[in-house]
């Protein structure tokens, strides 16, 4: 029996011996080129090409011509300026008044005073005489649209006819640029942000000091309140539309004069701003802008988010409602 199956066995031996041989000697893949084939594997219902997409290259850094790095884009929009010294900007809106402006020129050039008057061109193209003397006399000019519509609700060839026929008219009588723009109420959406800044040229200024003064027409309430609230670098705003803005002027610059500030246009605080304190930067969280107090149903779109109606400032001391105060607009 054993010589009989002999002849049989032989030949399996053989075969069983060369499979083995052959296993020992198969490379065993590696983790990655497993998990390669797994991740190249078709995708049920996709199609399989056979090849593999190439990875996007990274970014390349954006370095000027001159090796430099990227410059941080500049700044738009001011409320207030860091300064090095007891500096302040005096500001008046809405105007010229025929009624009102002269005299309150004759009371700034007698305390050496200089102010920044952001006009309204449909003022400013009936009395360009009192723009040229403003100039003449040391103050700046500065655009506040043709009638004071609120801009962040208006089609972009409104709100180019309002800016464009003001800055005209600001040129034409002063014979100097106009790069300074105070949206009324100082409301603007994101995009007229960048647009007013970036496209056509203006610095938008708002303001850290309001009084109130086209709400609360008290001399002395507004008086306190712009005396109170100066500080350095202080953008102050009033009116000089209001009989009652320009009573107060003779105690407000005197008191500021006696605390001693110091007087200049909005260009020339501008000028004198100091970099970000780094310490003050991160040692405190950011903080949001002064806003600025709006007339009664207007929204702010200060920096492209809309913004809740400031309440009074509980600082400030209440006053009794007047008759005559209709509140309008900044």
């Amino acid at each position: 029996m054993k010589n009989f199956l002999k002849p049989l066995l032989l030949p399996i031996c053989a075969l069983a011996a060369t499979a083995v041989t052959a296993r020992a000697q198969a490379p065993v893949p590696s983790p990655v080129s497993a998990s390669s084939s797994l991740a190249s594997a078709p995708t049920p219902g996709a199609a399989n090409n056979n090849t593999t997409a190439p990875l996007p290259p990274p970014p390349t850094p954006s370095v000027p011509a001159d090796g430099g790095t990227t410059p941080a884009p500049s700044k738009a929009v001011w409320s207030e300026v860091r300064v090095n010294g007891p500096y302040i900007a005096m500001t008046f809106d809405d105007g010229p008044s025929a009624a009102l402006t002269p005299g309150l020129l004759d009371l700034l050039k007698q305390k050496g005073v200089h102010v920044t008057f952001f006009v309204l061109g449909s003022l400013a193209k009936d009395h360009p005489e009192i723009l040229r003397r403003a100039v003449a006399e040391g103050h700046e000019i500065a655009n506040h649209s043709w009638d004071h519509p609120n801009l962040g609700k208006m089609p972009d060839e409104s709100v180019s006819s309002q800016l464009n026929r003001t800055k005209d008219i600001i040129t034409a009588a002063t014979g100097k640029p106009c790069d300074l723009l105070r949206p009324p109420y100082g409301s603007m959406t994101a995009l007229q942000r960048h647009w007013f800044h970036d496209q056509l040229g203006y610095k938008i200024i708002l303001w850290s000091v309001d009084p109130l003064d086209w709400k609360d027409h008290n001399p002395s309430l507004i008086t306190r309140r712009l005396v109170d609230g100066a500080r350095p670098g202080s953008i102050m705003l009033a009116h000089d539309i209001h009989k009652t803005t320009i009573e107060a002027m003779p105690a407000v610059l005197d008191e500021l004069l006696a605390k001693g500030f110091k007087f200049v246009t909005v260009s020339e605080l501008l000028a004198m701003e100091l970099p970000p304190d780094p310490k003050k930067a991160s040692s405190s969280s950011p903080s949001r802008p002064p806003r600025p107090s709006l007339a009664p149903g207007v929204p702010a779109t200060i920096n492209g988010s809309v913004e809740p109606m400031p309440g009074p400032t509980p600082a400030l001391p209440a006053a009794a409602p007047s008759p005559s105060a209709t509140p309008k607009r900044n």
